[in-house]
């Protein structure tokens, strides 16, 4: 009977030890300023503006904008935006 008990908890240890690995990553915070890359690419300003809708940015200390130009590119498609 010690021997069922013992590979019951053994067998429950294991299955708990098991559990999790699907979470996502959380998104990176978003700084006091704005990257370099957010004025470089299409791409870069896309990846800021989202870290910024993740985050909490209601929280934030205000960011100079003052010398960001969003970068433009007429030449590619356009980029679907969640």
């Amino acid at each position: 009977m010690n021997k069922a008990i013992v590979a019951a908890l053994l067998a429950a240890s294991l299955l708990g030890a098991c559990g999790g690995g699907d979470d996502a990553p959380a998104p990176p915070p978003a700084t006091s300023e704005v990257p370099a890359s957010a004025s470089q690419t299409p791409a870069g300003f896309i990846a800021y503006l989202q870290a910024l809708v993740a985050s909490m940015a209601d929280l934030l200390e205000p960011v100079d904008t003052s010398s960001v130009v969003p970068p433009a590119d007429d030449t590619s498609e356009p980029t679907k935006v969640d």
